[in-house]
């Protein structure tokens, strides 16, 4: 029997160690230690980690790399970052948003990160942010996944044309149903908006993704009534929660009471720890919040989490790189989640979980699943996020479609070594 493609040597993140991955086609055909059959092309993995490709549950496509336009957020704040917004909207061309778009799906190929969802600003009645998506989504197909989300980024209500700007957005092709509850005038407008999105989705069978409580007032707790609205219209197993982030600032006999509400209702959390760290308590002098909401008692209660990267280069956010690692890294950090077990836990907030958020078909590291993965010049999942090491290879369908060098230091010490393999310093006891 002969493969197309056979590594040789892998660990993989369940912790099963020197696996070798059998690929024919497109396809998973084996994993198992010890596979002898000839193959058209070897990839040695020497022991580093063979992951399933990163995947990003919430990001903004249209808006990224967009950073300075049409001038810098000075206040460094959410709202002056939907007002840049709103001034950038109306001069954006479809071309001019593919273009950056396309160029972010480069970036994010090299760092392994082959499955986004983007939310996508349906408040312009032109639509040309879903145009130009529904573009990019077409042209990126054989080498990323693109889901859309529609997004009504100036409120549901508050925005007078949001309504039938969302459902032609859906009409044209775009997948899933958002929300930004926290944005409309009134708190009951916020619960109307919640109760109608959901009443779209489940008539047409979609999934649901709101920007909820991305606040630090603790009485905003739309969440509440996204869980609620879930279980009323039988959508259990097909919403997520974005941000949550007013959360972090809620009292705790509440919280007691909201967490068995979501797990309840099969609900999914999307914390984008980047962005959350950035962006809230900055109405605060000393203690500051952190804003990120909180993730170990989700993952206690049984509630999905999985971890966005939400901006790159943009009126909100200034910085990123397109590697989910370091939203992975930044949330050990803000958790205190700093176990080996608890950064398996956050690799998998950037693998397999976002994947079952977003239905993603065939992911996964077993026979049958699509032979998309990321080998990584680390050799497990804690090593990876604290290094957030190379890419060796990325590879989609079987093909090998991005691969960077292992990055290795030259050293001139008398006596030392020559050189220096970041990969190779973690205690064979680390946790």
């Amino acid at each position: 029997m002969t493969f197309d493609l056979l590594i040789r040597g892998a660990n993989l993140p369940d912790g099963r160690v020197n696996q070798d991955i059998a690929i024919r086609g497109a396809r998973i055909e084996a994993v198992e230690p010890g596979i002898t059959a000839e193959a058209r092309e070897v990839i040695e993995a020497e022991g580093h980690l063979l992951s399933p490709p990163f995947v990003d549950p919430h990001f903004h496509m249209d808006a990224t790399l967009s950073l300075g336009l049409p001038r810098m957020n000075v206040s460094g704040t959410l709202l002056e970052g939907i007002a840049l917004w709103g001034e950038l909207r109306p001069t954006l061309t479809r071309e001019a948003v593919v273009e950056r778009a396309l160029r972010y799906c480069d970036l994010a190929v090299s760092k392994g990160l082959l499955a986004v969802r983007s939310h996508v600003d349906v408040s312009d009645p032109k639509l040309v942010t879903v145009e130009a998506l529904l573009e990019v989504r077409e042209r990126v197909a054989d080498y990323l996944d693109l889901q859309l989300v529609a997004f009504p980024q100036d409120g549901f209500y508050r925005c007078p044309e949001a309504e039938e700007a969302l459902v032609r957005a859906l009409d044209m092709g775009v997948e899933v149903v958002g929300g930004i509850p926290h944005f409309e005038r009134t708190m009951e407008d916020g619960r109307a908006s919640v109760e109608a999105l959901c009443r779209i989705a489940a008539d047409r069978g979609l999934r649901v993704d709101m920007h909820c409580d991305e606040t630090d007032d603790p009485m905003s707790r739309h969440v509440e009534t996204l869980a609620a609205q879930t279980v009323r219209f039988g959508l259990q197993g097909r919403v997520a929660g974005s941000h949550l982030t007013s959360m972090h600032s809620m009292d705790n006999y509440y919280v007691s009471k909201l967490l068995p509400l979501m797990a309840e209702a099969e609900m999914a959390a999307i914390p984008n720890p980047l962005i959350n760290m950035m962006l809230q308590g900055r109405h605060d002098t000393y203690p500051k919040r952190r804003g990120l909401t909180r993730i170990p008692e989700m993952l206690a209660h049984g509630i999905p989490v999985a971890l966005g990267q939400d901006c790159v280069l943009d009126p909100w956010y200034s910085m990123g790189t397109g590697d989910l690692l370091d939203v992975a890294h930044m949330a050990v950090h803000a958790t205190q989640m700093g176990s080996a077990v608890d950064k398996t836990v956050l690799f998998d907030a950037v693998t397999e979980v976002p994947a079952r958020v977003m239905g993603l078909e065939g992911y996964g590291l077993a026979p049958g699943c699509h032979a998309d993965m990321v080998l990584l010049q680390g050799r497990d999942p804690a090593e990876a996020i604290r290094l957030r090491p190379n890419r060796l290879k990325v590879i989609r369908r079987g093909k090998v479609i991005a691969e960077t060098a292992p990055e290795r230091s030259r050293l001139g010490l008398a006596g030392r070594p020559d050189t220096v393999d970041p990969a190779s310093y973690a205690p064979n006891a680390a946790s």
